[in-house]
């Protein structure tokens, strides 16, 4: 039998709930700005969050396969992206997305916002800034479900990684610190050199599909990753995936699992359905 979530009404938003693949059809801001055109997904797991955020515009990426081949201007429009992977947690009727991992620079302000249903919408309000966003639950499998915070054994680096019946999303921050107040944007056009650009911009952000071949990077915020395979395995407390560095040498990335929610199955599946 298929676990593919068939088409039903929204339930009232809550941790227990919200667990699903997101799709933001609309941002508008209190100064009248509207975004309808951006690539927006949010994987809620148990508890822990990845949202992936891409602007439209997408330049042409063929022959840049590494950090180190991408160009002045592929560069300005992946600093334009956004993306984050933490938890969400719910107080007094407000939810707040908190950041482990964050693409852009620090924020001023928190992630907070009451979520109610409208139809088949779900509509978000921010606090600090009334700004109101809709999202619509798109169908994927309900298991599995899991969910884990991890940190690179080598380097610190913290990880997160959610999935969803035959969805996953991956997220790493950047090795470097980036300046707070700045957009990521002006980070990379005022870096000092090329290779503290591209350091700038080296945080993944990755949703993927698990197929009966293996889990395959879809969408990323360094493109270079897509169509790549991760071949995760689990031993024990780790997590190993494949990778690449800056230059684009292949090798294996291990984590360690520091906070897991859930049984993470690694299997592959028939025609990327469970059953």
């Amino acid at each position: 039998m298929s676990s593919l979530a068939a088409p039903q009404s929204l339930s009232e938003p809550s941790l227990e709930t919200m667990p699903g693949l997101w799709r933001r059809s609309l941002l508008a801001w209190p100064d009248g700005r509207r975004d309808t055109t951006s690539f927006v997904n949010w994987l809620q797991g148990p508890g822990l969050y990845l949202d992936l955020r891409q602007p439209e515009g997408r330049p042409d990426f063929t022959g840049q396969n590494s950090l180190s081949a991408l160009t002045p201007e592929t560069m300005m429009w992946l600093a334009a992206q956004e993306g984050f992977a933490g938890e969400l947690v719910e107080e007094d009727g407000w939810f707040e997305w908190r950041r482990d991992i964050d693409f852009q620079p620090k924020a001023i302000y928190s992630d907070i916002g009451r979520l109610w249903i409208e139809g088949d919408v779900m509509v978000e309000e921010g606090k600090d800034i009334p700004y109101i966003e809709h999202w619509h639950r798109e169908p994927i499998g309900s298991m599995p479900l899991w969910a884990a915070r991890l940190e690179d054994r080598e380097t610190g680096q913290k990880g997160a990684i959610a999935r969803m019946g035959s969805l996953f999303m991956i997220a790493r921050e950047r090795y470097c610190a980036v300046p707070e107040g700045l957009t990521l944007a002006e980070c990379v056009a005022g870096a000092a050199d090329m290779a503290r650009a591209q350091e700038f911009l080296d945080c993944e952000i990755s949703q993927g599909a698990v197929t009966s071949t293996g889990w395959f990077v879809q969408r990323s915020s360094l493109p270079f990753r897509e169509g790549k395979s991760l071949a995760p395995a689990r031993m024990g407390d780790l997590f190993e995936m494949q990778d690449q560095d800056r230059a684009g040498k292949p090798f294996t990335r291990r984590w360690e699992i520091t906070d897991l929610r859930g049984e993470p199955l690694l299997d592959v599946l028939t025609n990327g359905v469970a059953t």
